[in-house]
């Protein structure tokens, strides 16, 4: 008896230390349940970082950068965090180098069609200046802004560029370089109008002398020796091209200077007026845009005030002009105008101003030869030493600008 009570004794207490033993590991358990649960809503609880260009990358958290977690973990997440903190150039930038081979095509291709839309506007545009029975330069201004504007604003209405939103006092800002544009061109056509394709171009190779007097008065930017030893060259190389262009007059020569004068003061005024913009900035296709369609609301009252309604069809028609051919041609050279200035600012946000200073040099020697050839311009030794001076200036100028001007 006293053996079974013994062993009765014995099953009890084993079976009391199992029912603790299982108490015990539930208890551990459910701890283990709940912690996992709190740490999977610390998790959810922390906003996920991203990427700009809203790319998700893994969420961040104390949990998930402890020390428990493997160096693999670790090493992968530092790397998202630091793909993260990249900002969009440096993106841009990546990209760019694993594509470089596409990206120079592109700009060859960007770089043809600027020289290309170049040459036929001067090509449609002297043909169309010379067929007229007298100059109406601020016509055929008004004629290439105003086809400008269409297109400007096809491209706007098919949403192919964002639509620029501008206050009033960015457009009181824009105005008065509206008017420097929509006059710079008006001399343009004045100095097509009156001599060769070649010797205006040559003229307007003295524009580097004009940013750099500009740049001093209006900005306080005062150039190296160097970048005014440059200006010799141009200078000189100008002067003595005048000397011997069997073309020359007076009338071309001071209109070319006078597009020089308001297209620099253009470009420098823009520093001066949008520089320090605190409200939402455009780009520069934007801003050209609005340039000029601008331009050609200023061009529309200065037309009719100086040339009045003279470039009609029924007066086109009583000179004998083939009106048809006169209107495609004049049509092109406004498509080619708009075209070509467009390119130049989408070459300019794909390289530097002296690149593009470079290339703009090469675009007016191409300019010069293809005008010289099409018009069979008559050209002599010492004309042609005078260009070549001038454009030679301009591009030893180009690579002279990258040491930062001195600033009083």
């Amino acid at each position: 008896m006293q053996r079974a009570a013994a062993s009765i004794s014995s099953s009890r207490a084993a079976a009391s230390i199992s029912s603790s033993r299982a108490t015990a590991w539930a208890s551990t358990a459910n701890s283990r349940h709940a912690g996992a649960a709190s740490c999977t809503t610390s998790r959810q609880a922390v906003a996920p970082l991203r990427i700009r260009g809203q790319v998700p990358v893994v969420p961040l958290s104390l949990s998930l950068l402890s020390e428990r977690r493997p160096a693999r973990t670790r090493t992968a997440l530092a790397a998202a965090a630091t793909t993260a903190e990249l900002p969009p150039a440096e993106d841009a930038a990546a990209s760019s180098d694993s594509g470089g081979i596409a990206g120079t095509v592109q700009l060859g291709a960007l770089i043809v069609a600027w020289y290309l839309l170049n040459i036929y506007f001067n090509i449609y545009n002297k043909q169309v200046l010379q067929a007229l029975p007298f100059p109406l330069p601020y016509t055929i201004t008004a004629f290439q802004l105003g086809f400008g504007s269409l297109v400007i604003f096809f491209m706007w209405a098919a949403r192919l560029h964002p639509f620029p939103h501008l206050s009033a006092a960015q457009l009181a800002k824009i105005a008065p370089l509206a008017a420097g544009h929509m006059l710079g061109t008006v001399f343009t056509n004045m100095s097509l109008g009156a001599v060769a394709v070649s010797f205006t171009h040559t003229i307007k190779a003295s524009e580097p002398f004009f940013t750099v007097l500009l740049s001093a008065f209006f900005l306080g930017e005062w150039p190296s020796l160097l970048v005014l030893g440059s200006l010799v060259p141009i200078v000189g190389g100008v002067a003595l091209a005048s000397l011997t262009e069997v073309s020359f007059n007076w009338v071309g020569f001071w209109s070319a200077m006078a597009s020089n004068l308001l297209n620099q003061t253009r470009n420098v005024l823009s520093k001066r007026l949008l520089g320090g913009e605190e409200e939402e900035s455009m780009d520069d296709i934007n801003l050209f845009s609005v340039i000029t369609v601008l331009s050609f609301l200023l061009s529309c009252p200065l037309m009719l005030l100086a040339e009045g309604v003279k470039f009609s069809p029924a007066y086109l028609q009583s000179t004998g002009l083939n009106l048809q051919e006169l209107c495609v041609r004049a049509a092109l050279a406004g498509l080619c105008f708009h075209g070509y200035q467009k390119i130049s600012y989408m070459i300019l946000a794909r390289v530097s101003p002296v690149t593009h200073s470079v290339a703009n040099c090469v675009k007016r020697v191409v300019v010069i030869v293809s005008s010289v050839l099409f018009f069979r311009t008559p050209i002599s030794p010492v004309n042609a030493l005078g260009t070549g001076a001038a454009l030679g200036g301009v591009y030893l100028y180009s690579r002279l600008k990258k040491t930062k001007p001195k600033s009083q």
